[in-house]
């Protein structure tokens, strides 16, 4: 397990540079996206979200289950919202940053979109390892079969993390095996077992991410949250996903289905 330097910095278009890098290895990390105080603004949006939807016991939205989970005293808590941004002006004002436009060149030819309305919309992932928390990693995974359980052809995608705490390559986090985007289907599909395997991999990388870093990953790349070694609130990392899509237009409403991938994820062991 190796742990890559990355000091990209990100503007309104992509330079050639970085476009070489990633389409060799399918990952990119940009540095100081977002400044301390739309870090902290973010924070609160998030704080005040998930007090809102406790209260109302709130469950899915738009059909995407929220993933519950204890806080170290024993109060309820919520690890993974969607659409959130559907919910907050700054969180949704954010979506229309053109840095996060200027994104959609990684996936020439195809045009890509911010997927504000689609898949999940904005997830925010809040991992904490205590024995209460029930999101604490997340197994080998790529984010491309989940086209083929809604019928559809897998399609290039981005996934865009957007990290408002700092998580040192020590401390777990985003592991990614580069070069994987240009695996065959078999590989894609079987590769690994999805979200079971949480095993280490000797071609895997890492990063020192900082609050305020945005990554990118393409969605056929094998990547994992890993454990964070250390307990409590130390743990804690909170990263904001936005989806770059392509293909045909699908927004999502409160009263679409919940897709079958969502429902198998209760199986899957913490």
């Amino acid at each position: 397990m190796k742990k890559w330097d990355c000091n990209y910095s990100l503007g309104d278009t992509i330079t050639q540079e970085q476009l070489d890098f990633f389409v060799e290895h399918g990952v990119i990390i940009f540095k100081n996206f977002l400044n301390k105080g739309q870090v902290n603004e973010y924070l609160g949006e998030l704080k005040r979200i998930e007090e809102d939807w406790l209260q109302e016991g709130k469950e899915k939205v738009n059909g995407i289950p929220l993933k519950f989970g204890m806080d170290e005293n024993g109060n309820k808590t919520i690890q993974r919202l969607c659409f959130s941004s559907q919910y907050s002006d700054s969180l949704h004002l954010l979506l229309q940053d053109e840095r996060l436009k200027a994104l959609t060149a990684f996936l020439q030819p195809y045009n890509g979109r911010i997927g504000e309305n689609e898949k999940d919309g904005l997830v925010i992932n809040n991992y904490i390892n205590t024995s209460n928390s029930g999101f604490t990693q997340m197994g080998w995974h790529t984010d491309s079969p989940r086209d083929l359980f809604l019928g559809q052809k897998i399609m290039p995608m981005l996934n865009v993390g957007i990290h408002l705490d700092n998580c040192l390559f020590d401390n777990g986090g985003l592991r990614v095996i580069p070069g994987t985007h240009k695996q065959n289907v078999l590989k894609l599909l079987f590769g690994k077992k999805y979200f079971v395997d949480n095993s280490d991999d000797y071609r895997e990388v890492g990063f020192d991410i900082n609050s305020g870093d945005l990554t990118v990953h393409d969605g056929r790349t094998w990547h994992r949250v890993k454990q964070s070694p250390l307990v409590g609130e130390e743990s804690r990392r909170r990263v904001m996903y936005v989806p770059i899509i392509t293909g045909k237009y699908k927004p999502k409403n409160e009263d679409s289905r919940t897709p079958f991938y969502h429902k198998l994820a209760k199986k899957v062991p913490k």
